[in-house]
Protein backbone atom coordinates (compact mmCIF):
# COMPACT_ATOMS: atom_id res chain seq x y z
CA UNK A 1 0.00 0.00 0.00
CA UNK A 2 1.53 3.13 -1.03
CA UNK A 3 1.52 6.29 1.20
CA UNK A 4 -1.30 7.63 -0.44
CA UNK A 5 -3.37 4.88 -0.40
CA UNK A 6 -3.00 4.62 3.62
CA UNK A 7 -3.74 8.55 3.74
CA UNK A 8 -7.16 7.85 1.72
CA UNK A 9 -7.96 4.96 4.13
CA UNK A 10 -7.15 6.65 7.14
CA UNK A 11 -9.62 9.75 6.08
CA UNK A 12 -11.94 7.32 4.79
CA UNK A 13 -12.26 5.13 8.33
CA UNK A 14 -12.26 9.01 10.04
CA UNK A 15 -15.14 9.74 8.04
CA UNK A 16 -17.07 7.24 8.99
CA UNK A 17 -16.17 7.03 12.12
CA UNK A 18 -17.28 10.49 12.31
CA UNK A 19 -20.85 9.72 11.06
CA UNK A 20 -21.12 6.90 13.68
CA UNK A 21 -20.47 9.05 16.52
CA UNK A 22 -23.16 11.62 14.99
CA UNK A 23 -25.63 8.82 14.48
CA UNK A 24 -24.93 7.52 17.88
CA UNK A 25 -25.12 11.40 19.29
CA UNK A 26 -28.76 11.69 17.10
CA UNK A 27 -30.31 8.47 18.58
CA UNK A 28 -29.33 9.38 21.96
CA UNK A 29 -30.69 13.50 21.85
CA UNK A 30 -34.04 11.65 20.38
CA UNK A 31 -34.01 9.34 23.12
CA UNK A 32 -33.53 11.82 25.59
CA UNK A 33 -36.59 13.82 23.93
CA UNK A 34 -38.67 10.39 23.77
CA UNK A 35 -37.98 9.99 27.72
CA UNK A 36 -38.49 14.21 28.35
CA UNK A 37 -42.18 13.60 26.36
CA UNK A 38 -42.98 10.55 28.44
CA UNK A 39 -42.39 12.30 31.92
CA UNK A 40 -44.09 15.55 30.95
CA UNK A 41 -46.98 13.56 29.55
CA UNK A 42 -47.11 11.08 33.15
CA UNK A 43 -46.83 14.15 35.14
CA UNK A 44 -49.62 16.31 33.33
CA UNK A 45 -51.81 12.99 33.14
CA UNK A 46 -50.99 12.09 36.60
CA UNK A 47 -51.87 15.57 38.01
CA UNK A 48 -55.38 15.60 35.48
CA UNK A 49 -56.26 12.31 37.25
CA UNK A 50 -56.13 13.38 41.34
CA UNK A 51 -58.65 15.34 40.08
CA UNK A 52 -60.97 12.62 38.92
CA UNK A 53 -59.79 10.18 41.33
CA UNK A 54 -63.40 9.47 43.52
CA UNK A 55 -62.67 8.93 47.32
CA UNK A 56 -64.33 5.71 48.89
CA UNK A 57 -64.04 4.18 52.25
CA UNK A 58 -62.63 5.65 55.77
CA UNK A 59 -59.19 5.83 56.85
CA UNK A 60 -57.80 4.50 60.04
CA UNK A 61 -54.74 5.93 61.85
CA UNK A 62 -52.04 2.43 62.06
CA UNK A 63 -48.47 4.42 63.20
CA UNK A 64 -49.08 7.57 62.26
CA UNK A 65 -50.08 7.20 58.40
CA UNK A 66 -53.78 6.36 57.32
CA UNK A 67 -55.16 2.82 56.48
CA UNK A 68 -58.04 2.98 54.04
CA UNK A 69 -61.39 -0.30 54.78
CA UNK A 70 -63.98 0.07 52.66
CA UNK A 71 -66.99 -1.92 54.16
CA UNK A 72 -70.76 -2.81 52.69
CA UNK A 73 -73.73 -4.53 54.16
CA UNK A 74 -74.74 -4.83 57.56
CA UNK A 75 -75.03 -8.81 58.18
CA UNK A 76 -74.87 -10.38 61.35
CA UNK A 77 -71.65 -12.36 60.18
CA UNK A 78 -68.11 -9.73 59.24
CA UNK A 79 -65.98 -10.98 56.38
CA UNK A 80 -62.36 -9.49 56.04
CA UNK A 81 -61.28 -9.64 52.60
CA UNK A 82 -57.28 -8.82 52.15
CA UNK A 83 -56.06 -8.30 48.89
CA UNK A 84 -53.55 -10.49 46.14
CA UNK A 85 -50.19 -8.62 45.86
CA UNK A 86 -50.30 -5.34 43.28
CA UNK A 87 -54.38 -4.55 43.23
CA UNK A 88 -54.68 -1.30 42.67
CA UNK A 89 -57.68 -0.59 44.30
CA UNK A 90 -58.81 -4.03 46.58
CA UNK A 91 -62.03 -2.07 46.94
CA UNK A 92 -62.76 -1.65 43.54
CA UNK A 93 -61.48 -4.62 42.26
CA UNK A 94 -63.79 -7.21 44.84
CA UNK A 95 -66.63 -5.57 43.58
CA UNK A 96 -68.46 -8.13 41.95
CA UNK A 97 -67.68 -10.41 44.75
CA UNK A 98 -68.92 -7.89 47.64
CA UNK A 99 -71.95 -6.77 46.02
CA UNK A 100 -72.71 -11.02 46.20
CA UNK A 101 -72.15 -11.32 49.82
CA UNK A 102 -72.62 -7.90 51.00
CA UNK A 103 -76.69 -8.53 51.54
CA UNK A 104 -75.91 -11.38 53.86
CA UNK A 105 -72.66 -10.54 55.80
CA UNK A 106 -71.14 -7.87 56.89
CA UNK A 107 -68.01 -7.03 54.10
CA UNK A 108 -64.83 -5.02 55.40
CA UNK A 109 -62.04 -4.44 52.65
CA UNK A 110 -58.59 -3.86 53.96
CA UNK A 111 -56.80 -1.78 52.13
CA UNK A 112 -52.78 -2.24 53.38
CA UNK A 113 -50.15 0.37 52.89
CA UNK A 114 -49.44 0.65 49.37
CA UNK A 115 -52.25 -0.25 48.00
CA UNK A 116 -55.55 1.73 46.63
CA UNK A 117 -56.32 4.61 48.94
CA UNK A 118 -54.24 3.71 51.71
CA UNK A 119 -50.89 5.92 52.27
CA UNK A 120 -47.60 4.65 51.76
CA UNK A 121 -44.34 3.15 54.15
CA UNK A 122 -41.27 2.64 54.28
CA UNK A 123 -41.73 0.42 57.00
CA UNK A 124 -40.26 -2.90 55.88
CA UNK A 125 -42.98 -5.49 54.43
CA UNK A 126 -42.82 -8.62 56.69
CA UNK A 127 -45.66 -10.39 57.09
CA UNK A 128 -45.62 -10.01 60.66
CA UNK A 129 -45.90 -6.34 59.94
CA UNK A 130 -48.54 -6.52 57.41
CA UNK A 131 -50.07 -8.77 59.50
CA UNK A 132 -50.11 -6.42 62.44
CA UNK A 133 -50.98 -2.80 60.50
CA UNK A 134 -54.26 -4.79 59.42
CA UNK A 135 -55.01 -6.29 62.93
CA UNK A 136 -54.61 -2.91 64.19
CA UNK A 137 -56.75 -1.27 61.57
CA UNK A 138 -59.88 -3.60 62.23
CA UNK A 139 -59.23 -3.11 66.26
CA UNK A 140 -59.57 0.59 65.80
CA UNK A 141 -63.73 -0.36 63.70
CA UNK A 142 -64.06 -2.51 66.73
CA UNK A 143 -64.11 -5.62 64.33
CA UNK A 144 -62.91 -8.42 66.14
CA UNK A 145 -65.03 -11.71 65.26
CA UNK A 146 -64.63 -12.26 61.46
CA UNK A 147 -64.32 -14.56 58.58
CA UNK A 148 -60.65 -13.81 56.76
CA UNK A 149 -60.61 -13.64 53.05
CA UNK A 150 -57.56 -13.75 51.19
CA UNK A 151 -56.75 -13.66 47.44
CA UNK A 152 -53.12 -14.63 46.25
CA UNK A 153 -50.46 -13.29 48.44
CA UNK A 154 -52.45 -12.88 51.58
CA UNK A 155 -52.95 -16.24 51.62
CA UNK A 156 -49.54 -16.74 52.46
CA UNK A 157 -50.32 -13.16 55.10
CA UNK A 158 -53.74 -14.78 56.57
CA UNK A 159 -51.83 -18.20 57.58
CA UNK A 160 -50.19 -16.01 59.86
CA UNK A 161 -52.62 -14.39 60.66
CA UNK A 162 -55.03 -16.67 61.94
CA UNK A 163 -52.58 -18.06 64.51
CA UNK A 164 -51.58 -14.65 65.59
CA UNK A 165 -55.08 -13.99 66.56
CA UNK A 166 -57.21 -17.55 67.11
CA UNK A 167 -60.03 -15.73 68.88
CA UNK A 168 -61.14 -13.48 66.23
CA UNK A 169 -60.83 -15.52 63.40
CA UNK A 170 -63.71 -17.61 63.27
CA UNK A 171 -63.02 -19.23 59.12
CA UNK A 172 -60.93 -18.67 56.63
CA UNK A 173 -61.29 -18.32 53.06
CA UNK A 174 -58.90 -18.51 50.33
CA UNK A 175 -59.28 -17.31 46.94
CA UNK A 176 -56.58 -18.97 44.58
CA UNK A 177 -54.35 -18.19 47.82
CA UNK A 178 -50.56 -18.86 48.00
CA UNK A 179 -49.26 -21.53 49.56
CA UNK A 180 -45.89 -21.74 51.93
CA UNK A 181 -44.56 -24.39 49.28
CA UNK A 182 -44.85 -23.16 46.06
CA UNK A 183 -42.35 -19.63 46.73
CA UNK A 184 -41.75 -16.39 44.73
CA UNK A 185 -37.94 -16.14 43.11
CA UNK A 186 -35.54 -13.95 45.55
CA UNK A 187 -35.39 -10.78 44.72
CA UNK A 188 -32.87 -7.82 45.80
CA UNK A 189 -33.16 -3.95 46.04
CA UNK A 190 -30.26 -4.47 43.00
CA UNK A 191 -33.54 -5.68 40.64
CA UNK A 192 -35.94 -3.14 41.59
CA UNK A 193 -33.31 -0.22 41.16
CA UNK A 194 -34.49 0.28 37.60
CA UNK A 195 -39.12 -0.32 37.99
CA UNK A 196 -37.97 2.79 39.77
CA UNK A 197 -36.30 4.89 36.98
CA UNK A 198 -38.73 2.90 35.03
CA UNK A 199 -42.03 4.00 37.57
CA UNK A 200 -40.26 7.93 37.99
CA UNK A 201 -39.72 8.45 34.44
CA UNK A 202 -43.76 7.93 33.41
CA UNK A 203 -42.82 4.50 31.48
CA UNK A 204 -45.39 2.61 33.74
CA UNK A 205 -48.08 4.28 32.25
CA UNK A 206 -47.14 3.31 28.40
CA UNK A 207 -46.65 -0.44 29.59
CA UNK A 208 -50.24 0.12 30.90
CA UNK A 209 -51.20 1.18 28.35
CA UNK A 210 -49.64 -1.87 25.94
CA UNK A 211 -50.80 -4.70 28.32
CA UNK A 212 -54.08 -6.05 27.85
CA UNK A 213 -57.48 -4.38 30.36
CA UNK A 214 -57.49 -6.35 32.80
CA UNK A 215 -61.28 -5.72 33.48
CA UNK A 216 -62.66 -5.79 29.61
CA UNK A 217 -65.58 -7.82 29.38
CA UNK A 218 -66.12 -8.09 33.32
CA UNK A 219 -69.20 -6.91 35.65
CA UNK A 220 -67.60 -3.68 36.07
CA UNK A 221 -69.56 -0.60 35.36
CA UNK A 222 -67.59 2.52 33.14
CA UNK A 223 -67.09 4.54 35.99
CA UNK A 224 -65.40 1.64 38.02
CA UNK A 225 -63.16 0.95 35.53
CA UNK A 226 -62.21 4.53 35.41
CA UNK A 227 -61.33 4.59 38.64
CA UNK A 228 -59.20 1.27 38.72
CA UNK A 229 -57.34 2.97 35.42
CA UNK A 230 -56.61 6.07 37.88
CA UNK A 231 -55.30 3.61 40.39
CA UNK A 232 -53.49 2.14 38.29
CA UNK A 233 -51.11 4.71 37.22
CA UNK A 234 -51.14 6.31 40.72
CA UNK A 235 -49.79 3.03 42.77
CA UNK A 236 -48.03 1.02 40.14
CA UNK A 237 -44.75 0.03 41.13
CA UNK A 238 -44.31 2.11 44.31
CA UNK A 239 -41.81 1.90 47.10
CA UNK A 240 -44.10 -0.13 49.48
CA UNK A 241 -45.15 -2.60 46.79
CA UNK A 242 -41.74 -2.42 46.00
CA UNK A 243 -40.47 -3.42 49.12
CA UNK A 244 -43.05 -6.19 49.32
CA UNK A 245 -41.65 -7.72 46.22
CA UNK A 246 -37.49 -7.67 47.88
CA UNK A 247 -39.57 -9.26 51.04
CA UNK A 248 -41.84 -12.05 49.37
CA UNK A 249 -39.34 -14.88 49.45
CA UNK A 250 -38.24 -14.69 53.07
CA UNK A 251 -42.02 -14.49 53.45
CA UNK A 252 -42.35 -17.41 51.82
CA UNK A 253 -39.51 -19.07 53.60
CA UNK A 254 -41.13 -18.10 57.35
CA UNK A 255 -44.56 -18.94 56.09
CA UNK A 256 -43.45 -22.74 55.68
CA UNK A 257 -43.19 -23.19 59.52
CA UNK A 258 -47.19 -22.27 59.68
CA UNK A 259 -49.77 -24.40 59.43
CA UNK A 260 -53.72 -24.13 59.77
CA UNK A 261 -54.88 -25.15 63.27
CA UNK A 262 -56.83 -28.57 62.53
CA UNK A 263 -59.73 -26.64 64.83
CA UNK A 264 -59.89 -23.43 62.14
CA UNK A 265 -62.55 -23.95 59.72
CA UNK A 266 -61.16 -23.30 56.14
CA UNK A 267 -62.46 -23.07 52.54
CA UNK A 268 -60.47 -23.08 49.86
CA UNK A 269 -61.50 -21.89 46.07
CA UNK A 270 -58.86 -22.59 43.67
CA UNK A 271 -58.37 -22.68 40.15
CA UNK A 272 -58.48 -25.53 38.41
CA UNK A 273 -56.05 -25.81 35.90
CA UNK A 274 -52.75 -23.65 36.73
CA UNK A 275 -51.49 -22.27 33.58
CA UNK A 276 -47.61 -23.42 35.18
CA UNK A 277 -47.92 -24.94 37.95
CA UNK A 278 -48.96 -28.66 38.18
CA UNK A 279 -48.57 -28.90 42.03
CA UNK A 280 -51.09 -26.02 42.24
CA UNK A 281 -54.10 -28.09 43.22
CA UNK A 282 -51.99 -30.84 45.17
CA UNK A 283 -50.37 -28.09 47.19
CA UNK A 284 -53.58 -26.59 48.37
CA UNK A 285 -55.04 -30.26 49.09
CA UNK A 286 -52.07 -31.24 51.39
CA UNK A 287 -52.26 -27.27 53.45
CA UNK A 288 -56.04 -28.91 54.64
CA UNK A 289 -55.51 -32.10 55.12
CA UNK A 290 -55.19 -31.87 59.03
CA UNK A 291 -58.35 -29.44 58.90
CA UNK A 292 -61.24 -30.62 61.44
CA UNK A 293 -63.66 -28.72 58.85
CA UNK A 294 -62.17 -28.37 55.54
CA UNK A 295 -63.22 -28.26 51.77
CA UNK A 296 -62.02 -27.24 48.44
CA UNK A 297 -63.54 -26.27 45.69
CA UNK A 298 -62.19 -26.17 42.05
CA UNK A 299 -63.31 -23.05 40.00
CA UNK A 300 -62.50 -22.83 35.97
CA UNK A 301 -60.72 -19.78 35.45
CA UNK A 302 -57.87 -17.74 36.11
CA UNK A 303 -56.00 -16.53 39.03
CA UNK A 304 -59.00 -13.60 39.94
CA UNK A 305 -61.70 -15.88 40.43
CA UNK A 306 -63.46 -13.73 42.55
CA UNK A 307 -64.35 -11.04 39.29
CA UNK A 308 -65.78 -14.29 37.29
CA UNK A 309 -67.03 -16.67 40.12
CA UNK A 310 -69.07 -14.12 42.60
CA UNK A 311 -72.22 -16.08 42.32
CA UNK A 312 -70.29 -19.88 43.32
CA UNK A 313 -68.10 -18.43 45.82
CA UNK A 314 -70.80 -17.10 47.42
CA UNK A 315 -72.91 -19.94 47.17
CA UNK A 316 -70.64 -22.34 48.49
CA UNK A 317 -69.51 -19.91 51.26
CA UNK A 318 -72.82 -19.91 52.70
CA UNK A 319 -73.20 -23.53 52.61
CA UNK A 320 -70.09 -24.12 54.17
CA UNK A 321 -70.62 -21.89 57.13
CA UNK A 322 -74.34 -23.40 57.50
CA UNK A 323 -72.71 -26.57 58.04
CA UNK A 324 -70.32 -25.32 61.36
CA UNK A 325 -73.47 -24.27 62.70
CA UNK A 326 -74.67 -26.49 66.03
Amino acid sequence: MTQQQGTQTRGSIKKWLFLLLKAIGILVLLFLVFCAVVYTVNKVSSHAEQKKLEPYGQHVTVDGKQMNLYIQGEGEQTIVMLPGFGTASPALDFKPLIDELSPDYKVVVVEPFGYGLSDRTDKERSTRTIVTEIHTALQSLEIDRYILMGHSISGLYSLDYVNQYPDEVMAFVGLDSSVPTISEQKIDSSATTPVKWFRDLGFARIQVKLSDDPYEGLSYDASTKEQLKILIHKIMYNTTQLNEIERMYDNFQSAQQQAFRPELPVLLFVQAKHPTMDQWVPEHEKQIQNSVHAQMVLLEGDHYLHRTHAKEIKASLSEFMAMLQP
